[in-house]
């Protein structure tokens, strides 16, 4: 197989034209993202370089600890994303559960998947270690952001719904349920439809990367699967928990609504 072919500096800022055709798109509809455009595109370039060099340090150097620590940041990077992406206030309760189902979830996701399904050796090995943490992590941050967004306007527009159940006997949590529902659907929904375009639609990130990198493309089918179940692992349980202790908060001791 061959080796992936490597891009020259000239050829990466010649694909930044997209992004200069992007703001000419903006500009001429007269819709004010240009400052939001450039700064995302400033932001992802500085960022990747840092991390390829971080990863090109980790690579050569490999110890468990650097793993470790690099997946320690992204989980606190993913959490405050979360905060910061919500459209309404969160309560100091709501973001413990937040980041609780962000870390339990996710690495109850990694570890299995880690040490069940790839077995990769060492456990900590930075090539498996950190890209599949990293997937698993930023698919969650979605989810569990999809669903605080849904449970929170729930509640706001459904106040009095919630208010009649609850004046009619229904306990917090059967007044929340269809609410509760909804949210987990919205927040799992963007993952589904991924599965079910992948492979005939468009081919996912991973296995272009294996595909690129010059191994077979039934070997890479087989890592996509296998990242593409643990993403929809990591994302339901992260969000189920969040969904069920997070619409607890809610409500007051005498199972009255609180917002």
């Amino acid at each position: 197989m061959n080796e992936m072919l490597d891009i020259t500096l000239i050829q990466l800022i010649s694909a930044y034209l997209f992004i200069v055709i992007l703001l000419v798109i903006v500009r001429l509809r007269k819709i004010p993202r240009e400052k939001e455009i450039i700064i995302s595109t400033l932001r992802m370039t500085i960022q990747l370089v840092l991390v390829g060099y971080l990863l090109t340090f980790i690579f050569e150097n490999e110890q468990w600890y650097y793993s470790v620590i690099v997946l320690i940041i992204m989980e606190a990077f993913a959490v405050y994303n979360i905060f910061k992406r919500s459209k309404h206030p969160l309560n100091r309760d709501l973001k413990k559960i937040i980041a609780f189902s962000m870390v339990a979830g996710t690495l109850f996701a990694f570890l299995y998947f880690d040490f069940v399904v790839v077995q990769f050796s060492p456990w900590y090995d930075p090539r498996y270690f950190i890209p599949i943490a990293g997937m698993l992590i930023g698919n969650s941050m979605t989810g569990i952001t999809l669903g605080v967004s849904s449970l929170m306007e729930g509640f706001s527009s459904r106040k009095k719904e919630i208010e009649a159940a609850l004046m009619l006997g229904a306990s917090p949590s059967k007044a929340s349920q269809k609410l509760i529902n909804n949210a987990f659907d919205s927040a799992i929904l963007p993952t589904i439809n991924n599965m079910v375009g992948m492979g005939i639609v468009f081919l996912p990130g991973m296995m272009t990367g294996v595909i690129l990198s010059g191994a077979s493309p039934l070997s890479a089918i087989k890592y996509q699967i296998a990242i593409m179940l643990g993403i929809t692992g990591s994302v339901s349980i992260s969000v189920i928990m969040f969904l069920y202790f997070g619409y607890k908060t809610f409500f007051n001791k005498s199972a009255q609504l609180n917002i």
